[in-house]
């Protein structure tokens, strides 16, 4: 790496897909374990792309991309186990596949057809969390109630657990964010604090929101921060591995900073050309956390051209049954959402609602395009 920023950051799987050591941290599973850190993060990277795709045909209302964050995700959650409990963002979707969200089900919170209900079917995790940093305080809240429920510090470890919280480097510039660092400092919370730096919150860089880097920041709070490449799946694995068992022995909390990049944009309505170079994103490129495991695989003979072609299978027909499965789902109606916001809708609300029902009625091909709607029948929707 010829940038200076990660020379401090710890590596175990170089792009070029060369193993390293470290003096701290080290990798012991096999590379049958990693063949499936690789097939996780294949197929989290294709769906992402057909949810991409389908945003842009019109299937979905917006749509978070995750390319180029899959080893951060992929790595890190492959440490969680119960009673472990996962607090993610909503660019988590590697993290959802892995603890067992159906992809298909995933996407009705991104077709305005479902209020992400599907986490309530997975053990261990929480659902997406779209205001930033207001999740880290639920984690936290989460971990200490894990503390008074005996859950940390047991001689047994499997009786242990902790959370794990996601976020990105924007995240860290709110006050929520920092109020839980206190929190979880102050309560020696069994909390792993897992930062996705990918070098941008929206359009602004990371330069513009820290001086120092982000993980150095966790020793202000009296806790541990240690900076991984979020690109390299095995570093991603070891350190977060260190950060739960530390939490699970009732050690206190860690702020793990995985620096990788968003290759995409920040959702389906930004342009990332408007405010980072080409130049910046072909660096990223060369860094891509597939490649490089895919390279070390071969290069060991873990994985042959049959195995791939076999991956590549199971992509395809994951995206048919994502693409089919997306159309199927209700048609999201936005009269509906009215009747959600609040209880008493009052007087303003209510001729939003009514402007709304004139507006759709006035198309040609609406049902209810000879319909007139009053004040009273609006009244009575809630």
């Amino acid at each position: 790496m010829s940038d200076p920023a990660v020379d401090d950051f710890v590596q175990l799987l170089t792009p070029d897909g060369e193993r390293v050591r470290h003096p701290e941290f080290s990798f012991d599973g096999s590379d049958e374990a990693v063949a499936g850190y690789l097939r996780e993060m294949v197929l989290a990277r294709r769906f992402d792309s057909e949810a991409t795709a389908l945003q842009r045909k019109g299937e979905l209302g917006l749509w978070p991309p995750s390319l180029g964050q899959e080893a951060a995700q992929v790595g890190s959650v492959n440490a969680v186990r119960l009673p472990d409990f996962v607090f993610p963002c909503y660019r988590e979707h590697a993290i959802a596949m892995h603890l067992g969200v159906d992809p298909v089900e995933m996407l009705t919170t991104f077709r305005g057809t479902g209020m992400a209900a599907w986490a309530n079917d997975v053990e261990g995790m929480h659902s997406y969390s779209f205001v930033i940093g207001t999740h880290t305080l639920h984690a936290v809240g989460y971990a200490m109630g894990m503390q008074r429920d005996g859950l940390v510090g047991n001689a047994d470890p499997a009786a242990n657990g902790a959370t794990v919280v996601y976020f990105g480097d924007g995240a860290t510039s709110q006050g929520d964010v920092n109020e839980a660092f206190i929190f979880a400092a102050s309560y020696t919370a069994p909390v792993v604090f897992f930062c996705q730096n990918n070098q941008w919150a929206i359009s602004e860089p990371i330069a513009l929101q820290s001086k120092i880097p982000l993980y150095r920041r966790a020793s202000g709070f009296g806790f541990p921060g240690i900076r991984v490449d979020g690109n390299d799946v095995l570093a991603v694995h070891a350190v977060t591995s260190w950060a739960l068992e530390r939490a699970r022995r009732g050690e206190g909390p860690t702020l793990i900073e995985a620096y990788t990049y968003r290759m995409g944009a920040h959702t389906t309505s930004d342009d990332p050309t408007k405010y980072r170079s080409n130049d910046e994103t072909e660096k990223w490129r060369q860094r891509d956390p597939i490649s490089r495991v895919q390279t070390y695989l071969q290069n060991n003979g873990a994985i042959d051209q049959a195995w791939l072609d076999a991956l590549d299978a199971e992509c395809e027909e994951l995206a048919i049954r994502v693409r089919e499965g997306c159309v199927r789902l209700p048609e999201p109606k936005l009269d509906d959402f009215f009747g959600y916001a609040v209880i008493d809708p009052g007087e303003v609300l209510l001729e939003q609602y009514d402007d709304y029902l004139e507006y759709e009625a006035g198309f040609a091909d609406h049902p209810d395009a000879a319909a007139e709607h009053t004040q009273s029948q609006v009244q009575e929707a809630f």
